[in-house]
């Protein structure tokens, strides 16, 4: 094999793995995010049992100010950055709002629900999903309708 075709097949080699890892990093997370959002759905089902109120989300700016939304449900930081509403999806409540948005409001997209609250972000401030929702209804898990694993 003469030496070009050694490093065409070495370079075929090294896509092939690469595109692998990528699908296999993939499923890591939808699985990832769907047993968080099983996790925010059994939540909730305890939460409206017991009445825990949810209430109206609004997004903050980066620069302050704040947005109406038409979303209820909880916040799940003290910071209020991010929410779950009462249908279990998750939203990231921060973004650039102009006056137009601050005056007559937006609608956040709503994002798979994480297993850890702001991995990756630059504050460091990283918070286990269940550890949040602990944070609203202290001891939700020993009354859900089913086990969580």
């Amino acid at each position: 094999m003469s030496p070009g075709a050694q490093d065409a097949d070495w370079a075929r080699r090294r896509r092939d793995a690469a595109a692998e890892r990528a699908r296999m990093l993939q499923a890591r997370q939808a699985a990832e995010h769907q047993r968080a959002a099983r996790i925010v759905a059994l939540f909730i089902a305890v939460a409206e049992a017991e009445g825990l109120e949810a209430t109206p989300l609004r997004v903050r700016g980066y620069g302050g100010g704040s947005a109406r939304t038409p979303l209820t449900g909880w916040y799940l930081r003290q910071d209020q950055s991010v929410a779950i509403d009462t249908t279990g999806r998750f939203y990231i409540l921060t973004r650039p709002l102009s006056v137009r948005d601050r005056l007559l409001g937006v609608t956040p997209a709503d994002e798979p629900v994480p297993m850890t609250i702001g991995e990756g972000g630059r504050d460091g401030d990283i918070v286990p999903l269940r550890t949040a929702l602990d944070r609203l209804l202290p001891g939700w898990e020993e009354r859900s309708p089913e086990p969580l694993a």
